[in-house]
């Protein structure tokens, strides 16, 4: 069976969500939760080493499916062309045992209602029929996406299946390269200490804070998107997470 895969540059995405918008296009989805693909977007650290991440989720294709086991109506399955998880809609009976064997949440669903059927990322495979690749890899202006055999993107980008606040690879080897976001480095040399005191008081105005660790150390619950979360119990959440890219 051959292996197809994706390469996400982290380093490079913006988070600008022209390829979700291009994938619901492309796939003639509704507006709402039925999302393919989701750029999940969320700050991390405190003054001064504050961080906004990027995270592509797409389905990565992998490997050693756990969706694939998962479904007792055997409506999931990988193709031999391209190694692609698709679904047979005509068996699916929407149980959602897939998505609760799925780590990166690929399996998605138009609403929360019982019996709703699962959906999911295709890999484009009526594009790669045509020659063509992915809807999304196309669609990225800042050119962070890649696709072809996974054995060539290996060769090409190394072999980083892992990335910071993902799932482990372990567990089902997806198909897919990551290149992580460069460390954060500080441009111009200052002294945060002092900074901070500057920052804390305004005479003649009272202090904007009362102590520096009101700034260094941030509660949690005062960000609103201060982790990952890929997994969703609602239709609702997952909006909130990924963003609405069309309502």
């Amino acid at each position: 069976m051959a292996q197809y895969g994706f390469f996400f540059d982290q380093s490079r995405c913006s988070g600008c969500q022209a390829c979700t918008v291009a994938c619901k296009n492309w796939n003639g989805l509704p507006p709402g939760p039925l999302k393919y693909l989701r750029i999940y977007e969320y700050e991390k650290g405190s003054f001064p080493s504050v961080r906004i991440h990027y995270l592509w989720v797409p389905c990565y294709h992998c490997e050693e499916p756990a969706c694939v086991n998962s479904c007792p109506s055997k409506a999931i399955y990988k193709e031999d062309r391209y190694g692609a998880v698709l679904i047979d809609s005509e068996k699916c009976d929407g149980c959602r045992l897939c998505y609760d064997a799925c780590p990166y949440g690929a399996l998605v669903f138009e609403n929360d209602e019982p019996d709703t059927k699962a959906q999911k990322c295709t890999m484009c495979i009526d594009r790669l029929e045509e020659g063509e690749k992915p809807i999304c890899v196309l669609a990225c202006p800042s050119r962070a996406l890649d696709f072809g055999p996974i054995d060539s993107l290996i060769a090409s980008y190394g072999d980083r299946r892992d990335l910071q606040d993902m799932p482990s690879s372990l567990t089902t080897r997806p198909a897919v390269v990551f290149k992580p976001h460069s460390k954060k480095r500080q441009l111009v040399i200052y002294d945060v200490e002092r900074a901070l005191k500057l920052l804390q008081w305004r005479d003649p105005l009272p202090r904007a804070f009362t102590s520096i660790d009101d700034v260094t150390e941030i509660a949690k619950g005062i960000v609103g998107r201060s982790e990952l979360v890929i997994k969703h119990e609602s239709a609702d959440e997952l909006m909130r997470l990924s963003r609405s890219d069309e309502g």
